[in-house]
């Protein structure tokens, strides 16, 4: 999950191409194994390289938001189809049937909000579209915010590194940095609400 290294990140994209970023994009943002893949640092990176005449901006921003849309539509398919059915087995740790009904009372009080505040965040948005699927959030909903929430994720990250590639002399030197920060923002609220988790009174 955005452990990757800038010069990792910029040879991967350089070789990979649009194709190759579509298919990061859709695997982290739908397919359970992808939580692991460096979403925010790769969509930033694309839009320093679109900067420097690797890649078109308008092309990078609608394969990625294409990708990511997608992408939570199969994790929001494979939530419905595949994931409620874990909880019909026998009671475990994880998929117990208590924590199927919180996860629906959840989605239906908070899913819309979720479902776009998940993009900016790594690991969650990989599972937010499986949830919803599994609590059977409202299909019409989901897709609204999807949508919302993918082209505000594909849009904000890589013109931020296109301005500011744009705009830095020699910005290229100070990429590993302004990545750590994207993530560590990107990451806060899922710290900070552990934080309160670990702190709060227990009843």
């Amino acid at each position: 999950m955005e452990i990757f290294h800038t010069e990792t990140l910029i040879a991967i994209i350089k070789a990979a191409g649009y194709i190759g970023l579509f298919g990061i994009i859709f695997a982290e943002s739908g397919i359970l194994l992808g939580f692991f893949l460096p979403g925010d640092s790769l969509l930033f990176t694309a839009g320093f390289l679109a900067s420097q005449g690797f890649l078109n901006l308008p092309i990078l921003i609608i394969a990625t938001a294409v990708a990511a849309i997608t992408g939570d539509s199969v994790g929001y398919l494979f939530g419905l189809k595949v994931g409620r059915k874990l909880f019909k087995r026998k009671n475990s740790r994880f998929f117990h049937k208590e924590n199927l009904i919180k996860a629906e009372k959840f989605y239906k009080k908070h899913g819309a909000k979720t479902i776009v505040l998940a993009r900016f965040m790594p690991f969650v948005r990989t599972f937010a579209p499986i949830v919803a699927g599994v609590s059977k959030m409202h299909y019409k909903t989901f897709v609204s915010y999807n949508i919302i929430g993918g082209m505000l994720w594909t849009l904000t990250l890589p013109t931020l590194g296109f301005y500011l590639g744009r705009s830095i002399p020699d910005v290229d030197k100070y990429l590993l940095p302004i990545i750590f920060l994207i993530v560590f923002v990107s990451a806060s609220p899922i710290i900070i609400n552990f934080i309160k988790q670990k702190i709060k009174p227990k009843k």
